[in-house]
This record gives structure tokens, sequence and C-alpha cells, in this order.
């Protein structure tokens, strides 16, 4: 028999109550729980009433489902604020950390997905599993399996913490630790935000002292955050104040190569305003992805992608200025591997910088304020009008192939109707609302759209999982995320393909005692994977009748499922829109709960349709692009 812990609780509850009062003083405010048993000291510490009053408590049955969840909260919160110390109070630029708690075994390695999306993405996910003491690992026992170190090299700090046992200091060591990996998560010592793991031991008893009346108040004795009985004798509180880097960037200025008139700015996902606002002090073209949170403005060129291929315009270029991740388009990756344009990475973490190509010139934590200030001497504008041109034409030609009058039937059977899809939601969301987009073709058509109906406004916050691109979680990434921003007044919507919601449909169980969530989930539904289409695999489908069907079975994976009929197994609601008529209505229509807004679009043309849209885009850009350059600059 243990000997007892703080407060004559058994030490495992002792622990748990412990750690659940460090999460709340370092600032967590959700936690995620799949439930278990070896796991339940932490379940009872986040169900004491005196933690629901400060931590919300977010219960899902799925693992895999309760991790994306998890990074969902954290990338939808607003960046966390530390400080108690004698530097008072700063903010770190980190989304909010939030942990995941489940049972051991393969429930742990079902969380495996969403770590590695915040490994990549820099989400401080803390990942906080159960396991079996020491003396039961290695034996045969039911659910031990080994858990130290299973996640690798994709989290930034690990510990395999002992079991509790009532001995002095053990509190303190617990708490000692779960600083560290907090301050690990969100990045405070190095600027490399990310998940963490902390595996804890428990010996039974798992559960607190029976209390036989509810009601009284001696039951709470020892709460994790009223009784400050808890905290042990002695126990000061580390501060991890953040380095000086990550509070006030301030460094030399980097040497920026070749002509700066020549210059494009890349934003990748999570690149932040400062590429825009850079874009826009110097003059340079600005290639924007959805989720790089810089798109729009007057220098944000439209279908990019296909402008890219305009030679006139991409021989011109010296040098590229990148911020944030850049993964959608193939021809970036090119336009940053030519061995004659100058490639400057802006990557202020202390992670891996971005360089897929292996041809930066120069990496650097920031660019000098002098950057963001208009230049003494106005740049040459020929360069940056042909740009603006060629964007103009791509947005004429994108415009004309997606409007109300190029499908003004069913969407079942109208071409580029899929764009089409893309653009009423993204005009239907407002600058004030989250719009999180999954993998595979809906980001690369929101990326044709965005902006399109409103130039001059600012876009809608927009989320997607680029760190590993994949469709793995984003049911209940979207779910997190639109909790995590109603604190903030924002609304939330998705933009999904089937092959993504049905991957991730399991998110939408969610039990009656959990906080209400409002989201609608368009779900534009062409019954299987329409991206490999638009890939090499396309035209080999499209060579030989054999190669259609090895390409539709391995590649284009039709289902059939009944989105309807899942989404009333879970208690969802849904509705099936025929035409851009019926689905606009039903974007202004959203109400109150989860919603699913499904919208069924052709794939059999997809090739097809994907490469005439660019070519039309290149030759109205290399038009443009040409008149410009001939005409007068005043």
């Amino acid at each position: 028999m243990s000997a007892a812990g703080p407060g004559g609780l058994p030490p495992a509850i002792a622990a748990a109550r412990a750690l659940v009062a460090e999460l709340w003083m370092q600032g967590v405010r959700d936690v995620v729980l799949a439930p278990g048993s070896r796991s339940a000291p932490l379940a009872y510490a986040l169900a004491d009433p005196s933690v629901a009053r400060r931590i919300t408590l977010h219960v899902r049955v799925d693992e895999r489902a309760a991790g994306f969840l998890a990074l969902g909260l954290s990338r939808g919160a607003e960046p966390v604020t530390h400080g108690a110390g004698p530097e008072g109070e700063w903010h770190t630029g980190v989304p909010r950390p939030v942990p995941v708690v489940t049972t051991s075994g393969t429930a742990v390695a079902n969380l495996h997905p969403a770590v590695l999306e915040a490994h990549h993405t820099g989400v401080p996910l803390v990942v906080i599993t159960a396991d079996r003491p020491h003396e039961l690992r290695g034996t045969g026992a039911s659910q031990t399996t080994d858990q130290v170190g299973i996640f690798g090299s994709s989290v930034r700090f690990a510990a395999d913490v002992p079991a509790a046992d009532g001995r002095d200091g053990e509190v303190r060591d617990l708490l000692a630790v779960t600083g560290r990996a907090l301050a690990a998560a969100t990045g405070l010592r190095d600027r490399n935000p990310g998940p963490v793991h902390l595996n804890l031991a428990f010996r039974e008893p798992l559960q607190p002292p029976l209390q036989p009346d509810p009601s009284d108040s001696r039951q709470h004795r020892g709460s994790p955050v009223a009784d400050t009985g808890m905290w042990p004798d002695g126990y000061r509180r580390t501060v991890v104040v953040p380095s000086l880097a990550a509070v006030d960037i301030a460094g030399a200025d980097p040497a920026l190569f070749g002509d700066p008139a020549r210059t494009l700015v890349v934003a990748g996902d999570g690149a932040g305003p400062d590429a825009r606002r850079i874009a826009e002090a110097q003059g340079w073209p600005l290639l924007a992805e959805p989720s790089s949170g810089a798109c729009g403005g007057p220098n944000a060129v439209q279908g990019y992608r296909s402008v890219l291929g305009v030679e006139e315009l991409a021989r011109d270029v010296e040098q590229v200025v990148v911020l944030g991740h850049p993964t959608l388009s193939r021809p970036v990756q090119q336009l940053l591997g030519r061995a004659d344009v100058a490639v400057t990475v802006v990557e202020p973490g202390g992670g891996p910088w971005p360089d897929a190509a292996r041809n930066a010139a120069a990496v650097v934590q920031t660019l000098d304020d002098r950057w963001y200030l208009p230049p003494r001497e106005p740049r040459d504008p020929a360069f940056l009008e042909r740009w603006r041109a060629a964007s103009r034409a791509a947005a004429r030609v994108i415009d004309r192939l997606t409007s109300d009058d190029a499908a003004p039937g069913p969407l079942e059977a109208a071409p580029h109707s899929a764009l089409a899809v893309a653009r009423a939601v993204a005009e239907a969301t407002g600058p004030d609302d989250v719009l999180v987009v999954g993998s595979s073709n809906p980001v690369r058509d929101l990326e044709l759209v965005l902006g399109l109906d409103r130039a001059d406004a600012a876009p809608p916050e927009v989320i997607a999982n680029r760190g590993l691109a994949g469709i793995d979680g984003m049911v209940s990434t979207a779910l997190g995320v639109a909790l995590a921003a109603a604190r903030r007044g924002r609304r939330t919507r998705a933009l999904l393909g089937d092959l993504t919601f049905l991957h991730d449909v399991g998110g939408l169980l969610r039990g009656p005692f959990e906080p209400a969530v409002d989201l609608q989930l368009v779900v534009v539904n062409d019954d299987g994977g329409s991206i490999f289409a638009t890939l090499e695999h396309g035209a080999l489908a499209a060579a030989s009748d054999a190669g259609a069907k090895v390409f539709e079975r391995v590649f284009g994976t039709p289902h059939g499922a009944d989105l309807g009929a899942l989404c009333a197994g879970y208690g969802v609601g849904h509705r099936v829109v025929k035409d851009l008529v019926g689905l606009r209505a039903a974007l202004a229509a959203r109400g109150a709960g989860v919603e699913v807004v499904e919208v069924r679009v052709p794939r059999a043309g997809r090739l097809a349709e994907s490469r005439a849209l660019h070519q039309e885009i290149v030759a109205a850009a290399r038009a443009a692009a040409v008149t410009a350059r001939d005409a007068p600059v005043e």
C-alpha cells in the first residue's frame, strides 16, 4: 500500500491534482480528455468543481479526434500571456498550449498524427499519457506497452515520470518537470514551439476517497486550485522568461541579394501580416497562400501558380523573400530552386527553416525595420505593374469561369464547380470569421478564388493543417478552432473534401455534456480523391482504358457513402444543395450547432478542366504583362 500524498489523498490522486493546478497556473484554459482507467486520477482532477470554473474540459472517445481537437483549440485561441515575474507580462505570439490526456496502450499511438502535425506547424500540444507503473512494464500486463519515446523526434520535450508513492518531494518534482514541458511547448527559450510529452505512471488506487454526501464541502479538500495545501512546502514556481530575441527581435540588417526592384515575396502557411507589409512597403509582388495570414492588398497576385508560368515575368525575378512555410505550389518551389534567384528565408523560430529546394542564400530571424518602410528612392514601378496586370488578367479568367453565369444549373454537372463552391464560401465568410480549409483540392481552390469578390476588403482568417498537409483530423481540428474562436467573438466555417470529411467523421461524435459549438462544414463531394487527377497519375489514367481503371481503384477511390445518413447517426444537421443559389442560401442561413452542407460536384473532368484553366490564365496573363511592359509608366 502506497503512503498517503498531500492532504491524506492517495499518491496518484495528489499528483494528478497538483499537475492540473500547475497547468492552470501556466496559462492552460482547455484540456481534452479521452476516457480510460489508468488516466482516472487526471480525469477526477479535471472534473473537480474548482477546476471546472477555470479550465474547460472537452471529452472525446476517439483519441485521434481528441488530439486534433486539442490542436484546433490551440490554433484558434489568442496567444498566451506569460509573466508574474520581475519582467512583468509579455506576449510570445505562440498560441495557448492545450493538453490532451489519454490512458495507456493504443490510446497513446492514436495521438501520433496530431503530434506530427503539431510538430511541423509549431503548435504547443501537451500530450499527457497515463502509463502502468514500472514494475508492470514488460510483464504482459494488460494495456501495457513501451510508451517511452513513442513520438520520437516529433516532440520538443519528453519525460517518463515514475508513479507517485507518497515520498517527500515527489509532487515538487512533478511540478518542476511540468514547468519545463510547458516552457518547451511554448518555445520560451528557443523560439521553437511544438508538442511535448509527459508520460505519467500511476499506481493504484486510482480514485479519490468516496464521499457519502456529494454536497459536503469537505469533498473538495485538496482540490487542485481551491486548496493551497496541495502545494508542497517550500515549493517555488519557476518563471521562464522568453529569450530576448523572442520578445524584441531587432537583429542586424541582413544583406538582401540581387536587384531589390526585381523581388517577389512568398508568404507560406503562418507567415503573418509582415509578408504583406514588406511587399507593399517595397513595391514587391506578393504570392500568398490562403493560410499565410498575408492575403489581400494591391500587390497580391491572383492565380499566381499559373502566372508563374509566364516566362516573360518569371525570368525577370532576381530575388525572393520567403516568410512562413510554403507548401501548396510546385511552380513556387521551382522558382525557389532556380540557381539565378537569391532566396532569403525569414524564420524567427529556432526550428528547421523552410528550404525544400536547398537553395537559400540567407536565413535570418527577421528583416530590419527599414524594409517595412518605403525606400528613400522609389523603386522602378515597371516590374510591379507587369505583375499587377497579369494578376488582373488572371482574376478576370477565374471570375468568368466561376461566376453564376458559368454555372447557372446543377453543380453536379457544371465545369469548374468545385472552384465555384470555394468562391461562394470565401465570399460568404467575413473578415471577422475563421475559415478552416482541408488539404488536397479545397485549399488549392480557395487559393485561386480568395479575394476575388472583395479585393479591397480583408480576407477571413484561414487555418489549414499544412505542417504535413494531411487530411487527418480535419473535422476535429475545425471543431477545436470553432470552440476557441467563439471566445474571440468569431464564427467558424470549414471547407472540406469528401474523403477528408469521411476520414475524420468520428470527430462529429460529441456527448451531451460537452461545450456547445457552432460550426458549418461545407463538404465538396465528388465521390473520391480528385486531387490525384491533377497530378501525374491523372495523365496516366487519361492515356488508356486500362490506366483509367487502375487509377479509379487505387487513386480515385470512389466510396458511395451516404453523408446524410452518417450525419443523422451522429445527430448532426445535414443538407444537400444542388446549385449556387441554394449554396448561398445555406451559407447565409447558418444557425447554431454543427451543420454539414453537402455540395455534390463532378470528378471526371477535373484533369482537363485544371489544364485548360492553367493555359487560359497563362495566355491572358502573358498578354497583359507584355502590354504593361510596352506601355509607358507614369
